[in-house]
């Protein structure tokens, strides 16, 4: 057994022996010996960081979705659907978790406004609207694909 202090300073030396070393006290019901601190850190970044893929999943999703039905170019159609599918399946993965999926619903608006902003820079398009025009069905829809609608600067 290693002791707490030990562990501890494992978590600065050696990262990935300190992920070991924690795993095993869990799995030993070691508790006493656990580097709590450092374990609640870690914790909370690995619940922070799925949020932070969510909402770039969902960001890259409702811009390439604003792009494929409002701005007219040939040759990057078929590129903006398959992104879009790339994007609908890392989105699919991580909103399995009921946490995440009420996440993403809590942050729809807010992600599509910055999605909007540079789907606007990308395109010099002004005639996206001003609220998400899809549902939350459709956008972890992996069959649907908006109709164009012809974009005017």
């Amino acid at each position: 057994m290693m002791s707490k202090l030990l562990t501890q300073n494992l978590y600065e030396q050696d990262y990935h022996l300190w992920l070991e070393t924690t795993l095993k006290q869990l799995q030993t019901k070691d508790l006493e010996n656990l580097d709590w601190e450092h374990l609640i850190e870690e914790i909370e970044a690995l619940g922070n960081e799925q949020k932070r893929k969510l909402e770039s999943y969902l960001l890259q999703l409702l811009k390439h979705l604003l792009l494929y039905q409002y701005w007219s170019v040939p040759d990057c159609q078929n590129h903006w659907e398959l992104e879009i599918d790339n994007f609908r399946v890392e989105l699919r993965k991580l909103t399995k978790s009921k946490n995440l999926y009420n996440y993403m619903l809590k942050v729809l608006g807010e992600v599509y406004n910055d999605a909007r902003r540079q789907a606007k820079k990308k395109s010099g398009l002004n005639n996206f609207p001003d609220q998400c025009p899809y549902t939350v069905e459709q956008i972890l829809d992996v069959d649907y694909l908006p109709q164009f609608t012809y974009g005017t600067k």
